[in-house]
């Protein structure tokens, strides 16, 4: 069986930045292992699975060894297939998914706005092995679904080098690592993800669902500026809306062809 693929690049700020998400288009789901499967060939940090029945779309997200509750950058990135491609008409999509309906509408100056749930942190007591697998050691330590650290210095955060396989060990799926931004942003962050397989993760939806509510109340202001500083780069304007938040975000189209299944 053949299968169209797409791989489209979200919250960039141009041609190799963002973060690139596979999008396979089915006609019903595959086996949960196939997915699992095709989406650990693909090799990226996630590949978000399109199911198209009439005017509705569902929408699963699989990492190389996981299926993702909920995923921000292959959502929007998806969004654009949908704008550019399945339906050029449109101005607004909703996807049916795991975590309830994504909606993203496309904005005149051609940005996507995705409608995301806020997952505000608490401060909690690391797992024993968070803290010695840093480089760089956190003023606070605080989580929601993630370990939120946040440091002084955007320098500190840039500067992190995590023993990966001692974060494997923790008791939480993720890391997220967050300071005062410079350069014109309101924060600065880096997402690690051992337990999803993903070391680190170029730019991350769900990470700023926790970092946007903590920086909106530390700075007294509901519209983020954020930079997730990874080699490729991150960049989003995120607005709190009460218990939801709306990510705005550039996508960039890289690849298509079809996959053997």
């Amino acid at each position: 069986m053949q299968l169209p693929i797409y791989q489209i690049t979200a919250f960039a700020d141009g041609p190799y930045t963002g973060n690139p998400a596979a999008i396979v288009l089915v006609d019903d789901w595959l086996p949960d292992a196939t997915m699992q499967t095709v989406a650990r060939e693909n090799n990226q940090t996630t590949t978000a699975f399109l199911r198209r029945t009439g005017d509705a779309f569902g929408l699963r997200w699989f990492t190389p060894t996981v299926e993702e509750e909920i995923c921000g950058h292959a959502t929007l990135a998806t969004a654009h297939l949908v704008f550019e491609t399945l339906a050029p008409a449109s101005r607004r999509v909703t996807f049916d998914t795991r975590s309830g309906p994504l909606t993203v509408e496309r904005l005149a100056d051609g940005r996507l706005e995705i409608d995301f749930p806020a997952k505000p942190p608490s401060p909690v007591t690391p797992h024993p092995d968070l803290l010695p697998a840093l480089s760089h050691q956190p003023r606070e330590v605080l989580a929601a679904r993630d370990y939120l650290l946040v440091y002084d210095r955007a320098a500190e955060v840039r500067a992190l080098r995590p023993d990966i396989a001692r974060l494997r060990k923790i008791d939480r799926p993720a890391v997220i690592a967050t300071a005062p931004g410079d350069g014109g942003f309101d924060c600065v962050s880096r997402f690690f993800a051992p337990g999803h397989g993903i070391d680190e993760d170029p730019a991350t939806g769900a990470a700023h669902a926790c970092l946007v509510p903590y920086w909106a109340k530390r700075l007294g202001k509901d519209t983020i500026r954020a930079h997730q500083a990874s080699q490729r780069g991150g960049y989003f304007e995120c607005t709190m809306r009460g218990a939801r938040i709306a990510f705005v975000g550039r996508c960039h189209s890289y690849m298509q062809g079809t996959i053997q299944v």
